[in-house]
């Protein structure tokens, strides 16, 4: 999801903002994965994808990153990046269908 060069630097005063309050400063923020994800997950499930999909990719890198390498930047954007790459395939199946469709089934839980 393209943004111009306006509502760019509007995201990033807005994301540096919300950083500082949520008192994550050291937080870089790949926007233009997340607007593409969140385009992605709108236009093959259900526009209210968009905001809970790149919530639960973020929650989902979170505890990956937590996991490895102990609060590198590096470690966090591998994370990011691993958990979009498995809701972009997800989208990719549309929203009622790939491996996750019938819940935990497939999977070690």
């Amino acid at each position: 999801m393209a943004v111009n060069d306006d509502e760019a630097q509007i995201l990033d005063q807005w994301s540096n903002r919300l950083a500082q309050a949520l008192q994550i400063l050291d937080l870089k923020v790949d926007q233009e994965l997340l607007l593409d994800l969140a385009r992605k997950s709108a236009d093959s499930v259900i526009h209210a994808a968009a905001p809970v999909t790149t919530f639960m990719v973020g929650y989902a890198a979170g505890l990956d990153a937590r996991t490895g390498t102990a609060g590198s930047r590096e470690s966090a954007a591998a994370a990011v990046e691993k958990a979009a790459q498995v809701a972009f395939q997800l989208c990719e199946d549309g929203h009622d269908g790939g491996p996750a469709s019938r819940g935990w089934a497939d999977t070690a839980q």
